[in-house]
């Protein structure tokens, strides 16, 4: 099935939209003159026309005059005021795909005038280096092929797994909003390397590095990681030892109910 773009729009042109452009243009899905961004900021229409050589306007009618596919990538407590721009302007021959946390089918449905094909998306920030976990759902008018259009979009800055939108709050507790854990995580391992006396450049790369490594070798190896910790974890070694603080701690109860707290804030930004 074709899952080439003939034109695409991009409402809004912040970090997400960019890293979407880049995807698009580096997996040849578009030529650069066939996207069009729509944003206020002119420091960020400069930016996008030097750097990716595509169309930007301020004009909604231009957008979707020009456009068969449309992203919503505003912020989702921007979602009323900005849809109300195209409510009158968006019909039955486009695509809209939002990637606006929280933010339902039903509630995009009700945001235009005519029956729109949608589809609800939920990238994460490292889409921004094409290393991205998306999930998205379709409304029940959006085709096959919309779909697959979908999947190409977001299989061009990442992964992505197309699930029940029931699940997409519960996708935005965990890969949404996990990017924030693992920095957290990330920051508290270079802080203990200096507190057990590496200097901090020091500690930031071996850190960064062997986290990189870990995902790569989970992903890569298919095993459960509980499989891959026990590799690491030898009778008596050093690994045990900080293992057994951080279960003392409670690290794994907080982690989960961070993702159940993230999770639950996704389905208020909806109601």
């Amino acid at each position: 099935m074709d899952s080439s773009f003939k034109t695409i729009g991009f409402i809004g042109g912040g970090q997400m939209a960019e890293a979407m452009i880049r995807g698009l243009l580096s997996a040849g899905l578009v030529k650069a003159e066939n996207i069009m961004v729509a944003e206020p900021a002119a420091a960020r229409r400069d930016h996008l026309i030097d750097r990716y050589g595509v169309v930007c306007t301020q004009d909604p009618a231009g957008l979707c005059g020009g456009s068969e596919v449309l992203v919503v990538a505003v912020k989702p407590q921007l979602a009323r005021s900005v849809l109300d721009q195209y409510r009158p302007l968006v019909g039955a021959d486009h695509l809209v795909v939002s990637i606006m946390a929280g933010i339902p089918l039903r509630i995009l449905a009700e945001a235009f005038t005519a029956p729109v094909r949608l589809i609800r998306a939920m990238p994460n920030t490292p889409a921004l280096v094409l290393a991205g976990a998306t999930a998205y759902s379709a409304n029940p008018s959006a085709t096959d092929r919309d779909r697959a259009l979908a999947a190409a979009l977001f299989s061009a800055v990442g992964t992505c797994v197309e699930v029940q939108e029931s699940l997409l709050d519960a996708v935005t507790g965990l890969s949404g909003s996990g990017p924030g854990y693992v920095f957290t995580f990330i920051e508290a391992l270079i802080d203990g390397g200096v507190l057990a006396g590496l200097p901090r450049p020091v500690a930031e790369q071996r850190v960064v590095q062997t986290v990189l490594g870990s995902a790569k070798l989970a992903l890569e190896s298919g095993e459960h990681p509980a499989v891959l910790k026990g590799r690491v974890t030898s009778p008596g070694g050093t690994t045990i030892a900080g293992l057994h603080v951080l279960e003392e701690a409670g690290l794994r109860g907080m982690v989960m109910s961070a993702v159940e707290a993230a999770t639950e804030r996704s389905r208020e930004l909806g109601e």
